[in-house]
């Protein structure tokens, strides 16, 4: 790895912990009107000004999702789970090193254990694969390619056949499924769904 990517990764991690431990109320898009208390986007202003899109800029809708999640997200497994599938979007986005993703994990103050200790499911076949079939979501999410639009918990997912992992986030199992509502992709852990 080079040491320009190494700077880039370091930059977005850090990039990535500011925006997150900031309160939404605290940040420029809140100020502007862009987004209300909650991070939601206010569709009713527009985008003109570059002080206005550097307010809110791809990289920031991710965080704020990331943020709106992690306040959804009840305790237990499936909540680190969650964590795992939206930092393999970080990585898978930015290019953000797993290195710099632990750096993230330690400022969020998440044990590295404790994500690693996912529960296996039935349904996870041999050599990794997911079980072809229907599933349901346990939390909220976004979807993979607009990191905008949020997929609700109890959503259905279809898990195509040959559903084998396509990446690991320390060493927890990423795998693609469509959201059935749009028919779009979307990243999960097997600690993130249910028959």
């Amino acid at each position: 790895m080079s040491l320009a990517t190494r700077a880039g990764d370091l930059v977005y991690t850090f990039r990535f912990l500011k925006i997150l431990v900031t309160k939404f109320e605290d940040t420029d898009a809140f100020k502007m009107g862009i987004i209300d208390n909650e991070g939601k986007r206010n569709k009713d202003v527009p985008l003109k000004s570059d002080k206005e899109k550097s307010a809110y800029t791809p990289f920031h809708k991710l965080v704020f999702n990331i943020k709106k999640l992690i306040a959804k997200a009840p305790g237990g497994s499936s909540r680190l789970a969650s964590y795992a599938s939206a930092l393999f979007l970080i990585k898978e986005h930015y290019a953000v090193s797993e290195k710099n993703l632990e750096k993230i994990l330690k400022e969020s103050k998440l044990d590295l254990i404790d994500l690693l200790n996912e529960q296996h499911q039935w349904f996870v076949l041999e050599n990794n694969q997911i079980a072809p079939g229907i599933y349901r979501l346990k939390n909220d999410k976004v979807l993979s390619d607009s990191l905008e639009d949020i997929v609700y918990a109890k959503d259905k997912i279809k898990i195509n056949e040959n559903a084998f992992p396509i990446d690991d986030v320390f060493g927890i199992n990423i795998y693609e499924a469509i959201h059935v509502n749009t028919g779009k992709r979307i990243h999960i852990t097997v600690g993130e769904v249910d028959k």
